[in-house]
């Protein structure tokens, strides 16, 4: 049941029988800095699953593909999206995956089995190939080795064979299949989600630390110079509080980031508990970063150790039983406008713990619970896509913490919700405010006072998404009803904004 509890308004200048409108304030102070907000927290995630890489990004003899297969429509809709680091080949694709089947001519790669999603592997796309998209993407490669199945000596040689310089045997190898000069492949995690029973090669705490530890002595040996990225828990129902510290407290010495991984859904088919999510994502993420300070604190120079929130979207209809959660089609999920509103709840929360959270991986790219959605002939932009491009902008800005006075809501789990959920980022040299402001109330328009500390706006713009009906989607030839709207605010001296109910603002304030 939820209970929803809304300020004292002031009544003066309500029409006769006009019910009050609930009142909020949001103060922001460029001075109280959070972090910077990585470019890397805009990244995205792509598994051999379903059509994400086949159909999806890589469609060979396709028109519309380039000369290496890869589809250049999804190519630019990921630019557009603002992506900037991706993350592959899985998922738990790559708890069974050998790197090795898929380099060389690719009329003598092995065809196997696939045994996390019930599919065939052609192998097709590999190594070298995911590498040369990211070059012609522009995208950060960060690559996830196997930790289930696979061996140490395994991701050792994955490391020399996309870095290595010198002579070496691996290093032949990536030149005889046309690539020179080493890949620079910087990022590398340790394993994906080895702590779930549902992994191929699920292992306890104590065996995967074992496992990981001896991987990034042997990975750190051949280069140096990688950040390496621990599999952190997403069994959120067992211990995960333990397998993150006993993760930390082994591999302190050797990794850069400890990785997190959350789906939420809607199942319940209740709009404002399904948003309450964003308690559960703030908790996971403090709990974690505890954690990290807790170990680091038995240091005398303690390394650097950030999360990466490397798997989250909204993910619920197309998995379980479901016809379409395996084979060729798995995974498909068809967002409406309130999964789009979902979005701006998890980099609300990303930006609020920006001097910990460096990187983040929506799951995934295309096709596969995705924003793009591919057929031969095309393709359409799913509703989330449009605030995952314009919270991507704000790459490289500051985080401020803000303070904010909200009426409030309460689900079965959680109390004192705040129906406006904040984030304030600013962007130094052009001197502009982003206050991005989720307002989850399903039936009221919120009003708030913005109160700016030492500074004043000399222009406002809003961006705003907004639509009637929570459960719209989009198709083939029909993306165009949940779009976003643009305006220019009138600046006054005390500036009040009135945020709609289920609607996501994006308020772009120029300081004078």
């Amino acid at each position: 049941m939820l209970r929803r509890t809304f300020l004292p308004l002031p009544l003066a200048g309500l029409a006769l029988g006009q019910a009050p409108r609930p009142q909020a304030r949001i103060k922001v102070d460029p001075e109280r800095r959070i972090g910077q907000v990585h470019p890397h927290v805009f990244g995205n995630f792509a598994e051999h699953l379903g059509r994400c890489i086949y159909g999806g990004m890589f469609e060979e003899g396709s028109p519309l593909a380039d000369a290496n297969g890869f589809r250049k429509d999804v190519l630019a809709a990921a630019r557009e999206m603002g992506v900037t680091i991706l993350r592959w080949p899985g998922g738990n694709f790559v708890s069974g995956y050998n790197w090795k089947d898929g380099i060389g001519p690719r009329e003598r790669r092995p065809v196997r089995p696939e045994h996390a999603w019930g599919a065939l592997e052609s192998n097709r796309f590999g190594t070298d190939e995911f590498l040369r998209y990211c070059e012609v993407g522009g995208f950060e490669p960060y690559i996830c080795i196997n930790a289930g199945l696979g061996s140490i000596n395994e991701a050792r040689e994955w490391v020399e064979y996309c870095n290595e310089g010198r002579d070496t045997h691996w290093a032949r190898e990536r030149r005889k299949n046309g690539r020179e000069k080493p890949w620079g492949v910087k990022y590398w995690g340790l394993g994906n989600e080895i702590d779930g029973p549902w992994q191929l090669g699920h292992k306890d705490a104590t065996d995967y630390n074992k496992f990981a530890l001896e991987a990034a002595k042997a990975m750190k040996r051949t280069d140096n110079s990688i950040s390496l990225i621990a599999s952190g828990s997403s069994n959120f129902g067992g211990d995960w509080v333990t397998w993150n510290r006993v993760t930390l407290e082994t591999l302190r010495n050797e990794i850069d980031y400890i990785s997190l991984h959350t789906y939420i859904g809607n199942r319940e088919n209740n709009f404002e508990r399904f948003l309450a999510a964003q308690a559960d994502i703030d908790e996971r993420i403090e709990v974690c970063a505890g954690q990290i300070r807790a170990v680091q604190s038995r240091m005398p120079r303690p390394r650097p150790i950030y999360i990466s929130f490397d798997e989250w979207n909204v993910w619920y209809r197309a998995r379980g039983s479901s016809e379409h959660a395996t084979g060729a089609t798995a995974l498909e999920e068809k967002y409406n406008y309130e999964d789009a509103l979902a979005m701006g709840m998890f980099f609300n929360s990303f930006i609020r713990h920006a001097d910990v959270v460096k990187m983040a991986n929506l799951a995934q790219l295309v096709n596969v619970i995705a924003p793009i959605f591919t057929n031969p002939q095309g393709l359409y932009l799913q509703t989330i896509f449009f605030p995952i491009a314009e919270y991507a902008k704000q790459k490289d800005t500051v985080a401020l913490d803000a303070l904010v006075d909200s009426p409030t809501y309460s689900t079965n789990r959680r109390q004192g919700l705040k129906y406006l959920d904040v984030s304030v980022t600013m962007h130094e040299a052009s001197k502009t405010l982003n206050l991005n402001v989720l307002n989850r109330s399903e039936r009221q328009d919120i009003e708030a006072r913005i109160d700016l500390v030492d500074a004043r706006a000399a222009s406002i713009e809003a961006w705003e998404l907004n639509h009637s009906d929570l459960k719209t989607a989009h198709t083939f030839g029909d993306d165009r009803k949940v779009r976003p709207a643009t305006r220019s605010l009138k600046v006054t001296p005390e500036l009040r904004h009135t945020f709609p109910k289920h609607s996501l603002t994006i308020l772009k304030v120029k300081l004078a």
